[in-house]
């Protein structure tokens, strides 16, 4: 584990005993927790958590693609606090200066007339938000979303969030509608060439290099949903540049030019959701519907936002925003000094610790290093992803793609806890880790993370051979002298 010389603070609060009865007892049984041996974090330092033992762990879900500037960071908790001895909170029908000097500094790090800011708390609270303003300036009331999409789990938009693992069963998504996710290493159609990562999948492709005739057919599926499922004119289409709870999905490089394209044609508005996606993550932009080419009229954000304080954002044009004046709109804790103030410092920090960039470099070297571990491993079957939002497909073997059953991936998960590093858990059948770290993470950090992974998945093989139940084995020896299990 890379070395540090920070020191947490001796823990002397609640016992984890006592912590558990509590969680059983007095609140709400839909909570879950990643473990088989659930972990009690009291303590966080730039990359680290600290359990109530003092053990550390290299956190690379980020309180779920959440702390974006590293956990505790100084000059964010100086903002907080200098805050805090002045003004709590004022309803924002008086005027209070953090507000106007954050909104002034978040809408400058947008493109175009997305200039006008309306401050929530959650990425449910801004996508909500913006399926109103979608539906109010358009006069129309069908909205689409793509399968395998996560917009928040709010009643309102139980029907965006296209993931049957998320649903209720009530009714929900009136007038929403899902299309055909554009994913190249599960979907009908792509393969080698389509994306854009550093990493491909190994799916073959009968695209030429630099090209995707992959991208056309996603497309021609958003199309046809719009003639066949929906009226004449629509409200609004809503976009993760990169899906994140859906399993980090990438698609073809121009399909969200190609949806915005046909979507604009029925007289949508275009909405980006970056709740994960945004705040330099995606390394070569600060945004991620810039690393598709293509201008929205609405983007949401949240999460990094706040580097795990409560502040999401809905921001859009001037003209778009009127439509909120036909009625009273207002959010009692939206905008308050304290999330205002935070933000403007996670802002500050991005900049001026470079963590755009570092999510680029360490982002790329990390990826190239698990490429290597697909390479290696069966089970392994796809690395993808941009900057530091990075997703490991597990599957049975290469050629199926078939997601590893539940059981498998907690075992995997569960010792890489146990060796130190968190990862996420994402995808419709779970079967995707998820790597969305502080963006402040080193190459020692990216290092010791993969050595952790390969182990886990050493030890796998080991205890567990492929097609057991199907299939005589073929036992084969890798470079590295690791036993693997392949269909002979």
């Amino acid at each position: 584990m890379p070395p540090t010389d920070f020191k947490p603070d001796k823990y002397t609060g609640i016992t984890f005993e006592e912590a558990m009865k509590v969680r059983k007892e007095r609140l709400t049984p839909s909570l879950m927790t990643y473990y088989q041996k659930p972990i009690m974090f009291v303590q966080g330092h730039g990359q680290w958590l600290y359990d109530e033992r003092g053990r550390r762990y290299l956190d690379l879900f980020a309180g779920i693609n959440t702390v974006s500037c590293g956990h505790c960071h100084p000059k964010v908790v100086a903002a907080l606090e200098k805050q805090m001895k002045t003004l709590w909170h004022t309803s924002n029908i008086y005027i209070h200066p953090k507000i106007h000097e954050y909104v002034t500094k978040l809408t400058d790090k947008l493109p175009g007339d997305l200039k006008v800011a309306y401050i929530v708390n959650s990425g449910s609270e801004a996508n909500d938000l913006a399926m109103l303003l979608a539906r109010l300036h358009t006069g129309s009331f069908d909205i689409i979303s793509l399968r395998s999409a996560y917009h928040g789990g709010s009643p309102y938009l139980q029907g965006l969030t296209a993931l049957q693992t998320w649903n209720y069963s009530f009714a929900r998504g009136f007038g929403i509608h899902n299309s055909m996710n554009a994913d190249v290493f599960r979907g009908p159609y792509g393969g080698a060439h389509c994306r854009d990562s550093p990493v491909q999948t190994i799916r073959s492709c009968d695209c030429p290099s630099g090209q995707c005739q992959a991208n056309d057919k996603y497309v021609h599926q958003v199309e046809d949903l719009l003639n066949h499922s929906c009226p004449k004119s629509i409200a609004g289409i809503f976009i993760e540049p990169i899906q994140g709870a859906g399993g980090i999905n990438q698609y073809p490089k121009d399909f969200v030019k190609g949806a915005y394209t046909v979507a604009r044609k029925k007289g949508a508005l275009c909405i980006a959701d970056e709740v994960q996606t945004g705040f330099g993550r995606m390394g070569s932009h600060y945004w991620g519907f810039e690393t598709h080419g293509v201008m929205p009229d609405i983007v949401t954000m949240a999460k990094g936002i706040g580097n795990g304080f409560p502040l999401a954002a809905v921001v859009t044009t001037p003209a778009i925003a009127k439509c909120l004046t036909e009625a009273l709109h207002f959010n009692t804790f939206g905008g308050n000094p304290l999330a205002c103030a935070v933000g403007s410092a996670v802002i500050d920090v991005i900049e001026e610790e470079k963590l755009q960039e570092n999510a680029e470099v360490i982002g790329t070297y990390l990826m190239k290093e698990l490429e290597k571990l697909r390479d290696e491993f069966e089970v392994l079957g796809d690395v993808r992803g941009k900057g530091l939002m990075i997703g490991i497909d597990l599957v049975t073997d290469k050629e199926s793609r078939s997601p590893l059953p539940g059981p498998d991936v907690t075992e995997i998960l569960e010792e890489t806890k146990d060796m130190g590093i968190l990862l996420g858990r994402a995808g419709l059948s779970g079967n995707v880790l998820r790597i969305k770290p502080p963006m402040c993470i080193t190459k020692a950090d990216a290092d010791f993370a993969v050595d952790v992974m390969r182990r886990a998945l050493v030890n796998h093989t080991k205890r567990k051979p492929f097609y057991q139940q199907n299939a005589p084995n073929k036992r084969i020896v890798t470079k590295r002298k690791v036993d693997m299990y392949v269909k002979p």
